[in-house]
């Protein structure tokens, strides 16, 4: 897509990251994004409170002049259907997020995944807080990078408040807004029969790409296609 094309549709993103990471992990995606004419924040989440990640990805919107796509990975997807209620977001899109309905929460949608499959190695909480078990990261959260760009996430974790897990959402946005969601057939973090029933009840346009849970890390070309999508897809419905 070129910069002239961009400009037809929405051109501004702003890229929630999930848990246990920050934002770092979207530069790939930013790149791809950048280069083809799109304005890129990037929200830096503490991951304390869903309600707290809510106000300071709001706080991101706000700084933006013109609507935006708002994309979430992960935990991301629950901030973004709650945050995506902001005046000033066209659309949602999804990578191998969490899709809350009212008055769910990453919790209550954990306990309806399958048990005879792959678990999170999510550890017991310690002060409040979740890390994931670092011999298993490389298998369960990034089994398509490498094992020093697994390593280096392992070792980097941003402990994940249990707040934020049990955090509601109050008004999905997906309801009243178009969303996009990206399945990741590798994932091993959210079964991808989960994804796949997620993103069915939010009517999302979906996609579907081998990878694992690091997708926005491993394979950012195919984010940033779907975000094009949805940036360019609204455009030509206003025209």
């Amino acid at each position: 897509m070129s910069e002239a094309k961009a400009v037809e549709g929405i051109r501004n993103v702003v890229l929630v990251h999930g848990g246990f990471v920050d934002g770092s992990g979207w530069q790939g995606v930013y790149d791809h994004l950048r280069k083809d004419g799109y304005g890129v924040s990037i929200v830096q989440n503490p991951t304390l409170s869903l309600a707290d990640d809510v106000a300071v990805t709001k706080r991101a919107i706000d700084a933006e002049s013109e609507p935006v796509i708002l994309a979430g990975h992960s935990y991301g997807g629950a901030v973004i259907t709650e945050a995506g209620n902001h005046p000033k977001v066209a659309a949602l899109v999804y990578v191998a997020a969490f899709v809350p309905d009212a008055g769910e929460s990453v919790n209550t949608l954990l306990a309806g995944f399958p048990t005879d499959g792959p678990q999170p190695p999510i550890l017991p909480p310690q002060d409040g807080f979740l890390l994931l078990d670092r011999e298993k990261f490389h298998a369960s959260f990034a089994g398509d990078l490498s094992d020093d760009e697994a390593a280096f996430m392992a070792d980097s974790q941003v402990p994940w408040g249990v707040d934020a897990l049990g955090g509601t959402i109050s008004e999905p946005a997906w309801r009243s807004k178009p969303s996009w969601y990206l399945v990741t057939t590798e994932d091993r973090m959210i079964p991808p029969s989960a994804q796949r029933e997620m993103s069915a009840r939010a009517g999302s346009t979906v996609v579907e790409f081998a990878g694992s849970h690091s997708i926005y890390v491993s394979k950012p070309e195919a984010v940033a296609d779907l975000i094009k999508k949805a940036a360019s897809g609204l455009g030509s419905a206003a025209a």
